[in-house]
């Protein structure tokens, strides 16, 4: 298994979670480009937004409000980013959202 968010989701890199159900697994960034910058990901392998199915992007936008709800952000709003492909920034090839927040998004570091 090569992909670093299959290898967080196995738990052989460890990661800060916020939160996590059977689907999907959320945590915080390494990286962050935010004072909250989060990740979500499915727990099943899909390479991009693209390879998506309805009831899986359905059922992650349900965890995805759960999580902004269970962190307040909510209440001041939030940035939510999928990269696609080489030309859309996706690092990794797995799907995920960045959930950014924290700051008024004209702030935000692009």
């Amino acid at each position: 298994m090569s992909c670093i968010f299959c290898k967080i989701i196995a738990k052989e890199i460890p990661s800060e979670v916020v939160l996590e159900d059977e689907q999907f697994l959320s945590f915080y960034d390494i990286s962050p480009q935010a004072p909250k910058h989060i990740l979500v990901i499915p727990k099943k392998h899909i390479n991009s937004f693209e390879e998506v199915d309805a009831k899986t992007m359905g059922d992650m936008t349900l965890f995805i409000q759960k999580i902004t709800k269970h962190l307040g952000l909510d209440k001041d709003g939030y940035r939510l980013i999928s990269n696609v492909g080489t030309h859309g920034c996706q690092e990794v090839p797995h799907l995920h959202f960045h959930i950014l927040a924290g700051e008024k998004i004209g702030a935000l570091r692009s």
